[in-house]
């Protein structure tokens, strides 16, 4: 439901965020029992604890984003060491997008994120200044990492797309190489290849209106921002994704059903996603076994959803007629997402994934007056 500006940071200028930190922390080894990595698919029976030399009851060490374990865990679990994901649509710590990355961090995927060019210097700072400290906290208890953050604008294929009104921006100064085709580039260049390209970013600047009171300049910006930019993504990704790699986008059930609010041509723009995303698993498959999924997630009180305005009624509606009555988390999006993104979905491809709770599969709303007398179940725990 995100109707921010989409745009994503692509230059190469961001490098780490601020100077690079090394994170250490005092863990007690009966800590390592208890923990419960959210990048397991069954559940574990107890946690590896990592080998001390030392007779010491506790033990010093640096983690990064990445998996510390070198001993494989008991049960089926996804491990992402050694894969390299990029993230568009990153601006914040309370979206979809840092949730993605998250984790992917916790599976042991390094990081790399586009974030929105007007977007990117506040998103930086807070970074540097350890406003997301609390957030960046992974299941094993270290931090997320980001390796490096590139400005990105995904409404902009190439340079000479950009009009000259953009250019003179303020907001805009300082960044440069921040065009989708120049992001990839800049990557290329950087990383060589990724594993992982997720597409987390939508914009409808007239999302507040009715359709019928859409102009077409809102309308056809909201596919350009929202749909059109993960084909864009894709086609410019493609070549440096390795082959057997994974693209995952984020949907909302407003493709498919009618949400009065959601207008502007971001319904339009949503449909249009998840049949590009059908088309797209066909073509990156054969081309490079390439993997194309998108998420239908479940409303989120982020920054983004705010902007549309009804997003508390939205979360209401969703508590007290989906399936399971509970508010969904971000991280039950980002665990998807790790998912889809593992060996464990390799036949997986071309398909809407509903993390909404259930309610995609619900045909009447049943908090309606209608349903009173009858003995409708609620959630007991």
């Amino acid at each position: 439901m995100a109707a921010v500006r989409p745009c994503l940071s692509s230059s190469c200028r961001a490098s780490m965020v601020g100077p690079r930190r090394t994170y250490g922390t005092r863990v007690k080894g009966a800590l390592w029992d208890k923990l419960a990595n959210i990048c397991h698919v069954s559940s574990l029976s107890s946690f590896q604890r990592v080998p001390v030399s030392s007779p010491v009851k506790t033990t010093r060490v640096a983690i990064r984003a990445m998996s510390s374990e070198s001993k494989p865990a008991s049960g089926l679990a996804i491990d992402l060491r050694g894969k390299r994901a990029f993230i568009a649509g990153v601006a914040d710590d309370n979206g979809y997008g840092w949730a993605i990355a998250k984790s992917l961090a916790a599976a042991g995927a390094e990081i790399l994120v586009g974030t929105w060019v007007p977007a990117l210097n506040i998103f930086e700072t807070s970074l540097r200044r350890g406003k997301f400290d609390e957030s960046r906290v992974l299941p094993d208890g270290s931090m997320l990492e980001i390796t490096k953050i590139y400005p990105l604008d995904a409404v902009f294929d190439n340079p000479e797309d950009v009009p000259e009104e953009i250019k003179a921006n303020k907001r805009y100064a300082g960044s440069s190489k921040w065009t989708v085709q120049e992001v990839a580039e800049s990557v290329k260049q950087d990383f060589g290849s990724i594993d992982i390209l997720v597409h987390s970013l939508a914009n409808g600047p007239e999302v507040t209106k009715p359709l019928l009171e859409t102009s077409r300049k809102g309308y056809l910006a909201a596919i350009s921002a929202s749909s059109y930019s993960y084909v864009s993504l894709l086609k410019h990704f493609i070549p440096i994704l390795n082959p057997g790699g994974s693209s995952i986008s984020l949907t909302y059930i407003a493709s498919e059903k009618i949400i009065p609010g959601y207008g502007g041509g971001m319904s339009s723009a949503k449909a249009a996603l998840e049949s590009d995303t059908r088309v797209l698993a066909f073509e990156a498959g054969r081309k490079r076994r390439i993997r194309v999924n998108t998420i239908s997630a479940g409303p989120l009180r982020s920054r983004a959803a705010k902007a549309i305005g009804f997003i508390d009624m939205m979360m209401d509606y969703s508590s007290a007629n989906a399936p399971l009555q509970k508010e969904l988390s971000a991280d039950e999006v980002g665990n998807a997402a790790t998912f889809l993104a593992s060996p464990l979905a390799s036949a997986i491809t071309g398909a809407v994934i509903y993390v909404d709770n259930g309610l995609n599969a619900m045909g009447v709303g049943v908090d309606s007056p209608i349903f009173a007398e009858l003995n409708i179940p609620k959630d007991s725990h």
